[in-house]
């Protein structure tokens, strides 16, 4: 944990009892805060009290005494509306902060000098995230990886010189985060997301420029420069002064970190080097990777890893549970769990990564269903559709093979015996739904658990080494 100091001898609020939360309020009495909790769901309000804290209903107290009102992201700090917790600070003067901004807050008052990674984007925080974290671990750094990805940043270890915070943010989180200064701040995309939380594409785009936009003196801001909204960012960044690595996987750099032909090229003063090879990282497969890969290379040479030790550490990443997952091989077919396609665009990255499929798709459909994916088609050699949307999804499938599986169990046996008997060489049994999880299953972990358990369970299947 991190004991919060900044507020020693004051009171603050907290609203939204949630992990965060509730990290937040231990992190706070922790430094010697008083704290006064709140949730609008009771059970969280009845956790937090048997966890020792005292709380209130915030609506009926006066906010003279609270120095400040420590927001969950997921609250509304402006669309669709402010909530009723954020109109009662403002109306008081108490600054609306989140549990990120406590932890710039202890940093820049023990070891402002500590590595801090922030990583930021439409697409791709969490591997970014996750492989940044297993770069610094094999260099030797004492790793703490949290935020958005899972880990609430207070419940990770004190800041200190080689001890690395890795740190995955949403633009939730950033709007919570005034003073956020990483010293290493990466955008990896900008596209249309959130827009019921942030109004305008706009708007969102700005907040997630604050992450790069904030990097300390001397820090790296890592952009990723394949849409508009990032090229734009990046040219802003260079005019204020800041140290900008432009990072591309569609087209070569001058300046920058660019992925050609497989391989990660750093182009500099009119020289080029390479950095890194990505071909054979089953875990790095697919242009997304490419983009997630260089980023993460970029931010390691940043920090001073050596070449060797950042390939060695390219090979060497496992991928994430649910995230394009190798879970098992079994002769010519390999299985793999991309139970976090929750929708057509996600989806669209795994089916482009694989030229042999067997597509198990299917779940609680989404506005557009796969209409979106008719291009890559040609790459799938029979679906398997379960699930609320199957017979849409087999409206939209029209002539490619496919049958109505319904149960993912069933799905897997036929996918499997069907891959096994086509004689292709690189048969590819892909579990990429392109729905929400909650018709059949509570959310795309337990869907993506079950998959790798019954792949698993297959007679002759091994592990993916």
């Amino acid at each position: 944990m991190i004991p919060v100091t900044s507020f020693a001898g004051k009171t603050v609020a907290v609203f939204g009892l949630g992990g965060s939360g509730l990290a937040s309020c231990h992190a706070l009495k922790a430094g010697g805060a008083e704290v006064i909790a709140a949730d609008d769901n009771a059970d969280n309000v009845a956790k937090a009290a048997q966890a020792g804290f005292v709380t209130a209903d915030l609506r009926t107290m006066s906010w003279a005494s609270f120095a400040a009102l420590v927001l969950a992201p997921g609250v509304p700090l402006t669309h669709p509306a402010p909530h009723w917790s954020v109109l009662k600070a403002r109306e008081a003067g108490c600054e609306v902060i989140g549990d990120i901004e406590l932890f710039c807050r202890e940093r820049r008052r023990h070891a402002p000098d500590a590595p801090f990674v922030a990583i930021t984007g439409t697409n791709g925080k969490s591997t970014t995230t996750a492989l940044i974290a297993h770069l610094t671990k094999v260099a030797g750094y004492d790793t703490q990886m949290g935020g958005n990805i899972g880990t609430a940043i207070l419940s990770l270890e004190p800041p200190r010189m080689g001890r690395v915070h890795v740190i995955e943010m949403s633009s939730y989180q950033i709007d919570l985060t005034p003073s956020l200064d990483p010293s290493v701040g990466i955008l990896l995309n900008v596209s249309e997301d959130h827009i019921d939380r942030h109004g305008t594409i706009a708007h969102y785009a700005a907040v997630k420029e604050r992450l790069v936009a904030g990097v300390q003196a001397g820090g790296t801001a890592i952009v990723g420069v394949d849409d508009g909204f990032c090229r734009d960012i990046a040219d802003r960044l260079d005019r204020a002064g800041k140290k900008v690595e432009r990072i591309s996987v569609k087209n070569p750099l001058a300046s920058g970190i660019y992925v050609e032909h497989g391989n990660i090229v750093r182009a500099a003063g009119g020289a080029r080097s390479e950095v890194a090879a990505l071909g054979g990282i089953g875990s790095l497969r697919g242009q997304h990777n490419a983009q997630n890969a260089a980023c993460a290379a970029a931010a390691a040479l940043a920090m001073g890893i050596g070449l060797d030790v950042l390939q060695n550490g390219l090979r060497s990443f496992p991928g994430l549970a649910h995230r394009m997952e190798q879970v098992g091989r079994r002769g010519n077919v390999l299985f793999v769990n991309d139970s976090k396609g929750t929708n057509a665009d996600a989806t669209a990255h795994a089916l482009s990564s694989f030229a042999d499929i067997f597509w198990i798709a299917g779940g609680k459909p989404k506005a557009g269903g796969i209409t979106s994916l008719t291009g890559s088609f040609p790459r799938i050699r029979k679906a398997y559709l379960i699930g609320e949307a199957a017979q849409e999804f087999s409206g939209t499938l029209g002539t490619v093979a496919h049958e109505i599986s319904q149960t993912l169990d069933v799905a897997v046996e036929h996918a499997a015996r069907d891959a096994e008997v086509s004689g292709l060489a690189d048969a590819v049994v892909l579990l990429s739904p392109a729905c929400a999880s909650f018709d059949q299953y509570r959310n795309f972990e337990i869907r993506g658990t079950k998959f790798r358990e019954l792949v698993q369970a297959l007679p002759g299947v091994k592990p993916v080494v």
